[in-house]
């Protein structure tokens, strides 16, 4: 037992280490998409930082066996070189009892890894799909940034504006489009604005200057028409939060077992394999470490890193 101890301790140092360094590359990796949305005001600061923590959340499991991969190689790979493994084994340590300890970390880390995959990944996609819509139905006029295309939830508007030196000035260039039941209306504004007492929560009152107004009809029974307008003061409602669309990432794993659609199969057979992939990769880094004494610890990284 002493010596069981001994390995899986030995393992869980560069363990952790390792999982620390790859949730901090993979957070902020993740990071860079969202920041982006929240300096243009797109997105609150801890809306930002509730989705990339859901990020992580859900690539952990993806995380936590490469990480017990790459440490197996290193941890039992130095005990190579320092030649502590052949005095075990001169001692009657067997590499089945070598292969017994890293199997026991390897399946404590596959049950954790197991619970993130059929537990907290359906939940993370969930919250996260709501958090996008929350964020994307409190976006105003003035919270648009110029360059972007804008489009509403359900797909019946989009916004474009072309120049805009500060939120708190007027935009101009503006094209708006708007699905109507059958017409397609399009509207350019030299000028544009929204009234001040509109929140976030109220429907957006915007003030175009100097329009030009195109509807163009989605059938034969349609004629096209065009208006010219001064000024044209347009009653934008502002977008609900729709019910969330069906998406197997977000599914329950119990649900997705009753189902045939392959997208479902698919992503359960998904959940099925990351705890597989732990034991395994796990068992794969101890031939992978050994190595000569005075080898170096790193002399197989080359080859397990391109097994994976």
């Amino acid at each position: 037992m002493i010596i069981n101890r001994y390995l899986i301790d030995e393992i869980s140092r560069p363990l952790a280490a390792v999982l620390g360094v790859l949730v901090t590359i993979f957070a902020s990796y993740s990071a860079a998409g969202f920041l982006s949305d929240a300096v243009n005001g797109l997105l609150p600061a801890d809306t930002v930082i509730e989705l990339i923590a859901l990020k992580t959340l859900i690539a952990l499991e993806v995380l936590i066996p490469i990480s017990l991969y790459i440490s197996v190689v290193l941890s039992l790979g130095k005990l190579y070189s320092d030649s502590e493994l052949t005095a075990m084994f001169a001692l009657r340590v067997t590499p089945v009892r070598v292969m017994g300890a890293v199997l026991t970390l390897s399946g404590i880390l596959a049950l954790m890894v197991a619970g993130l995959s059929l537990n907290i990944r359906p939940w993370a996609y969930v919250k996260s799909h709501e958090l996008s819509a929350r964020a994307e139905a409190a976006v105003t006029f003035n919270d648009m940034e110029a360059g972007t295309f804008y489009e509403g939830l359900q797909g019946d508007r989009v916004i474009f504006i072309g120049q805009r030196h500060s939120l708190d000035k007027p935009a101009k260039d503006v094209f708006i489009q708007l699905m109507l039941d059958h017409r397609t209306r399009i509207i350019h504004a030299q000028r544009a604005y929204q009234e001040n007492s509109a929140g976030a929560h109220d429907d957006s009152v915007i003030h175009l200057i100097d329009t030009h107004v195109y509807e163009i009809g989605r059938n034969q029974a349609e004629n096209d028409r065009t208006l010219n307008g001064k000024e044209i003061v347009l009653h934008l409602e502002q977008p609900r939060i729709a019910p969330l669309i069906y998406s197997s990432v977000a599914a329950g794993s119990v649900q997705l077992g009753r189902s045939d659609s392959a997208a479902d199969i698919a992503e359960l057979q998904w959940r099925l394999s990351t705890p597989l992939s732990t034991l395994l990769l796990g068992m794969l880094g101890v031939p992978l470490s050994r190595a000569k004494p005075r080898q170096g610890k790193y002399a197989k990284m080359g080859l397990a890193i391109l097994l994976y």
